[in-house]
């Protein structure tokens, strides 16, 4: 029996654990693992954690790495009718303590040990501070205090009817905080699991595929691939940390078809020609999302594809995959736009006189649809502000739709430079800038000013060995016909850009770098 649209995870796990339980479930961390294996230690854990106390509706939160304890961890708390909440590893006392606290989390799963400090052990110092927080879970090794994720896996199996049903809250995502204070984003299988049932199909997404996330699974992008093997009874693939160094010889030896990462993560490799054939030959499908894709870069990693396809997809924590292109697209519309609407997706352009764009003008991207959240975590300041009086979610994506469809992302409305009350997009200097032979990762950013308001600053990550002046930008500008306006009027070289789990670019952090830089300016 194939799995349905309207389900919950514990449904398709039991069909793949009963229809094909030998298919290889789970490969990259270790040993690979069956979806017989997967189910039982789903039911061992799941058991321990009852035994734990964690039941219905409970929040049970996860800080650790693309790994198999992510994966049944995730499954475990769903079998539960419990809502599973991600934290990114980056995170540190300041976010867990307001994403947990926000949340109420009753139980963390967290490392025992982690580049030199131990995670749980972080996490438990802070009980004090948390009143809804019983349990913290050390996973991969013990820590005083916290229960040993090993010996919840010895628990008896817990064989039960799904706790909860399609309509239930089952996962609770928070947005990426790159200008504001996250925000609690909840959602029902019947929202995401259903978004991730109708597009597999149009990704080619099956059986026999082998789904791999660079991302970090903690992040909607890489819970995405997750939700879509287990739409296809696929092998879920996993990287458990990405390494610049090793990922092209990382890439060749996971072997898998479809491969879900950021601009960011291919970027180095493409500019250092370190990615060739060999690494790709097994790769059918390529997705590029996060954040804007060099169409360059598209272009030159799709052209290393013996037998596959670069993508793009545009996604929000508030609703999963919007927009995304098909393999079978004209390279010009893979390599350029972020595809066409996921199926039963809506999505409209909004001028700023607050009419329906035509075809290929930009404004606001709005979108309706059975994915979209249907409000913020005890926030109904903020769900009122995201939704139209007619029931469209305020994207705050800049974007263009053409003709066929083909979605163009351009910017954000937030990041708008207004330089003495004239407004421009700095995407499109971004994506000039990029081409520059000395610059790797770059992001316009607006600094206060006391007499225009705002004026521009390009920030840049140089290539190793590389150099660049703001004078080299100008004439690159210049060249390519841009606006003397939108220029940037300072140039930061830092040694990386402040980068979010899913290597998006922290326009926030920049510009509170500005406050006291050391800039060229002219």
């Amino acid at each position: 029996m194939p799995t349905t649209e309207l389900a919950t995870l514990p449904d398709w796990l039991e069909v793949h654990r009963r229809e094909r339980p030998d298919a290889v479930a789970i490969s990259g961390d270790g040993a690979d693992v069956s979806y017989a294996e997967l189910a039982d230690d789903v039911a061992r854990l799941a058991a321990g954690l009852a035994a734990s106390g964690i039941g219905k509706n409970d929040v049970v939160a996860a800080q650790l790495p693309n790994g198999r304890a992510f994966v049944t961890a995730f499954l475990a708390t769903a079998a539960l009718g419990a809502i599973f909440q991600t934290l990114h590893m980056p995170y540190r006392s300041k976010e867990l303590r307001y994403l947990i606290g926000h949340a109420g989390a009753k139980a963390v799963f967290a490392l025992a040990a982690a580049g030199g400090a131990s995670p749980a052990s972080d996490i438990l110092a802070l009980k004090a501070e948390l009143p809804t927080l019983e349990h913290v879970v050390g996973v991969g090794g013990a820590v005083d205090g916290t229960l040993s994720y090993a010996a919840l896996l010895r628990s008896e199996p817990l064989r039960v009817e799904t706790a909860a049903g399609p309509d239930d809250t089952y996962l609770v995502l928070y947005t990426s905080g790159t200008t504001a204070e996250p925000k609690g984003v909840p959602h029902s299988a019947r929202a995401f699991l259903g978004n991730a049932f109708r597009s597999v199909a149009e990704l080619e997404i099956g059986p026999d595929s082998r789904v791999l996330s660079v991302a970090a699974l903690s992040h909607l992008y890489g819970l995405f691939t997750v939700h879509l093997a287990l739409a296809a009874g696929a092998t879920i693939t996993l990287l458990p940390a990405f390494q610049p160094a090793s990922f092209a010889q990382d890439l060749e030896a996971l072997a898998p078809t479809h491969v879900f990462a950021a601009p960011a993560h291919f970027a180095p490799l493409v500019a250092e020609s370190a990615l060739t054939e060999a690494h790709l030959r097994s790769v059918e499908v390529l997705c590029l999302s996060g954040t804007t894709v060099p169409p360059p870069l598209a272009a030159a990693v799709d052209a290393l594809l013996d037998d596959g396809a670069v993508i793009q997809l545009w996604g929000m924590s508030e609703l999963q995959a919007g927009t995304f292109g098909r393999p079978q697209d004209p390279l010009e519309t893979r390599i350029a736009t972020a595809g066409r609407v996921s199926p039963r997706t809506e999505l409209r352009i909004v001028a700023e006189t607050g009419e329906t764009a035509p075809a290929g003008v930009e404004g606001e991207l709005e979108v309706r649809g059975p994915s979209v959240f249907a409000g913020y975590l005890n926030n109904p300041a903020e769900t009122e502000r995201a939704f139209t009086p007619d029931g469209w979610f305020r994207s705050g994506d800049l974007a263009r739709i053409d003709q066929a469809g083909y979605l163009t992302l351009t910017g954000r409305t937030k990041e708008l430079i207004n330089r003495g009350g004239v407004k421009y997009n700095p995407v499109e200097v971004e994506l000039i800038a990029i081409t520059h032979q000395a610059v790797l990762h770059c992001a316009v950013v607006a600094y206060p000013d006391a007499v225009l308001g705002e004026r521009a600053c390009l920030c840049v990550e140089a290539r190793p060995g590389q150099a660049i002046t703001l004078d080299d930008i100008r004439t690159l500008l210049e060249a390519r016909g841009v606006a003397k306006y939108k220029w940037p009027e300072r140039l930061e070289i830092l040694p990386n850009l402040p980068m979010t789990p899913t290597r998006k670019v922290m326009r926030g952090a920049l510009a509170a770098m500005l406050i006291t830089p050391k800039t060229q300016q002219g």
